[in-house]
């Protein structure tokens, strides 16, 4: 791939990179910048990078657009390296579509991939045209059966997304995923699968998509779609029983509301599945200018992958998720950059992680693989913050004295932090958290509307919370970098794997 081998040649002249601009000027900036963060933020969720799905081409080329940035700040290549290569689960989608011929009145709906579907990121390729049933949420255990006395060999199995509340946690966990709801149905020979999504993060007319769809096999000739809400009552249209019809009489009756449909529909999907696609973390450093704590880390790190594109009209732009953090990470290394006249004495370590989407793998990949470990003090960490009405700064429940510090320098400056209850790390931040390394996590409340949609837009982002929340991190950072802060006990720095 001509982005890996971009993100691998920068290397050697990255060593000697020092920008001239924070070099030939004594400053000390201490608030961050509007224009650069939007700037990043625009073109990190353009059409160039095509949402940034780890393991892909375009992934690579956000990439990159991240180590040119970091170089201009005079940021070098960790021990000579920008990746920290590894394999991930990817799965691009070239094409799609979606038809349903009813058999009453030869009449043909067409749907459009990006507006009324799009596919799950575990689905595999096929084509099939046949006869279709709903089968409620796709549950067959024998206490609630709803593929009972149904013949659904050769069918196009629509389901609910989710689980009914109503059953028992211990058999309710068997098919809360996409890739359960998958198993169940090709176990009862189904062709292919349409689930309707009931998620309440998004809108009944929008797509969403989200690349973690559980554990287990991947099926590779096996379609399976992710339609709106809307789009799945459309699909319901003219049956014996409306979509409403179903869900109402399930959480009212707690009865199976299963049905053979009379309609085909008609799917085809080509994508393109790799098991052990490669990606990177994007890791670089700004040492610091005191010896021994120069030796020492302070950790500033946000996810760089999204969920990428499918065909020709659906793409995830990902602007508050996360391009919003990896421009105040950015903006972080910029800013410290131009600190000459109190310049850090710990090092900064910047890390843009993939597999964000999949369950933090990167971070997870990074903690297990970094050295020296105990060298890192604490980790700050960016995500989603460009949309809400405060900021929501996580991790108090577990290092209140990091806590402290982001909290004393808010009530100087931005005065626009939520107070009033514990939180403990997450996302990226879960796995320094785990053994014992101090964590924040800089985000938003009442914000990141429109998750894993492609409304997710650079249009949408909030310019006042992201240049607060960013200044905020920023600041925090730097106050953790001049060796005052002493919060890493001993017991986690003996941590080994």
């Amino acid at each position: 791939m001509q982005a890996k081998r971009l993100i691998f040649g920068l290397s050697a002249t990255v060593m000697m990179a020092i920008s001239s601009m924070g070099c030939a000027m004594a400053q000390d900036i201490k608030e961050a910048s509007t224009d650069t963060l939007m700037k990043h933020v625009q073109a990190l969720s353009s059409e160039r990078y095509q949402g940034r799905q780890a393991g892909t081409e375009s992934y690579f080329d956000a990439a990159e657009y991240v180590i040119n940035e970091l170089s201009n700040y005079g940021v070098k290549p960790y021990k000579g390296e920008w990746a920290q290569l590894f394999q991930i689960e990817c799965n691009e989608v070239e094409s799609a579509s979606l038809y349903t011929h009813s058999m009453r009145d030869n009449a043909t709906e067409k749907y459009v991939l990006g507006s009324d579907f799009v596919c799950a990121a575990s689905t595999g390729s096929g084509y099939t045209n046949s006869p279709a049933a709903f089968c409620g949420y796709g549950i067959d255990h024998e206490s609630f059966n709803e593929y009972k006395a149904m013949d659904v060999k050769g069918k196009v199995v629509i389901v609910m997304s989710g689980v009914p509340n109503f059953l028992a946690a211990d058999i309710a966990e068997s098919y809360s995923t996409i890739r359960d709801k998958a198993r169940v149905a090709r176990q009862h020979g189904a062709h292919s699968l349409i689930v309707v999504n009931m998620s309440e993060t998004c809108g009944p007319d929008e797509v969403q998509l989200r690349l973690f769809n559980g554990e287990g096999e991947h099926f590779d000739k096996f379609p399976i779609l992710m339609v709106t809400r809307n789009c799945g009552s459309a699909l319901l249209n003219g049956e014996p029983r409306s979509f409403e019809e179903c869900l109402s009489n399930l959480q009212s009756e707690h009865k199976m509301q299963s049905f053979l449909m009379d309609k085909n529909i008609e799917i085809n999907v080509n994508a393109h599945y790799n098991a052990k696609a490669v990606t990177a973390n994007v890791v670089g450093v700004l040492p610091g200018f005191e010896k021994p704590m120069s030796n020492e880390y302070i950790v500033v790190g946000a996810h760089l992958d999204h969920s990428g594109a499918q065909g020709t009209t659906c793409m995830f732009p990902g602007a508050d998720d996360n391009a919003s953090g990896v421009a105040a990470v950015l903006e972080t290394a910029r800013l410290l950059s131009l600190q000459q006249i109190e310049p850090a004495k710990r090092s900064v370590m910047f890390v843009f992680f993939s597999g964000g989407e999949l369950q933090s793998l990167g971070s997870r990949i990074f903690v297990s693989n970094i050295k020296p470990l105990n060298a890192i003090e604490a980790f700050i960490n960016a995500e989603c913050i460009g949309t809400g009405d405060s900021i929501a700064v996580l991790g108090n429940k577990r290092f209140p004295a990091l806590y402290g510090i982001a909290d004393s320098i808010d009530q100087a400056t931005t005065k626009m932090m939520v107070h009033g209850f514990e939180t403990a790390p997450r996302g990226d931040a879960a796995a320094f958290a785990h053994i014992g390394i101090p964590s924040l996590v800089f985000s938003t409340l009442n914000g990141n509307k429109h998750v894993h949609t492609p409304s997710d837009i650079a249009e949408d982002i909030d310019r006042n919370m992201l240049t607060k929340c960013a200044t905020l991190m920023f600041q925090t950072v730097y106050e953790l970098t001049w060796g005052d802060y002493q919060g890493r006990s001993r017991r986690s720095k003996a941590y080994k794997f």
